[in-house]
């Protein structure tokens, strides 16, 4: 539920309601005080406009003037997202930075590149052992271990959305530069990624 926006006329009738009764407090239109009182209550409207729309920019998702600050409490914006980020490109590293739950399970790291706006098959390897192995499969050493392969598509594309870019952002934007540099960063350090893209 939103809180209500008062207009100006709302502000005018909640003024005139608290001066005193008798005939040196007109409330005619055309009164000095009326006019006096006009003149400030568009400057009420403004700021309840702008105290409502705090509620709204508080929140991550939905957030644009408030935008700075959740970054800089994130250690944002970094160099994954490039030399000019959108607004939409921006929150998504947001979002994925506060809802990431850490932990390198397949599951865990699909859901983060998932937040950023990417759609990933995550496939973890293991060593060939005497026992496991068929026949066709490769025949990986140790390292392999420690490797994963990301499958995404070779460019995720971005369009702008009417109510949530601003001015300057680009139509569309596409390339998976923020996928890799956010994926490395969360990665425990052992391990080996490998991008794959189709």
């Amino acid at each position: 539920m939103l809180a209500p926006n008062f207009k100006a006329a709302d502000f005018l009738a909640a003024m005139q309601a608290l001066l005193p009764r008798g005939r040196v407090w007109p409330r005619d239109p055309d009164a000095v005080q009326t006019k006096v009182l006009s003149g400030l209550a568009p400057s009420y409207e403004r700021q309840t406009a702008r105290a409502n729309y705090l509620l709204i920019d508080a929140f991550p998702t939905t957030t644009y003037e408030l935008l700075p600050e959740w970054e800089s409490t994130l250690g944002l914006p970094d160099p994954c997202a490039g030399t000019a980020p959108t607004i939409p490109a921006r929150r998504a590293q947001v979002i994925a930075r506060l809802t990431a739950m850490g932990g390198a399970s397949i599951p865990q790291l699909t859901a983060f590149a998932a937040s950023l706006g990417y759609t990933v098959t995550i496939t973890q390897y293991t060593q060939a052992r005497a026992g496991m192995l068929r026949a066709g499969q490769p025949v990986n050493g140790y390292d392999w271990n420690f490797a994963w392969k990301i499958a995404a598509p070779l460019n995720t594309v971005v369009r702008a959305v009417a109510g949530s870019m601003a001015a300057g952002d680009p139509l569309a934007s596409w390339g998976n530069a923020v996928l890799e540099c956010e994926f490395r960063a969360v990665m425990p350090a052992h391990t080996i990624p490998i991008f794959a893209y189709a």
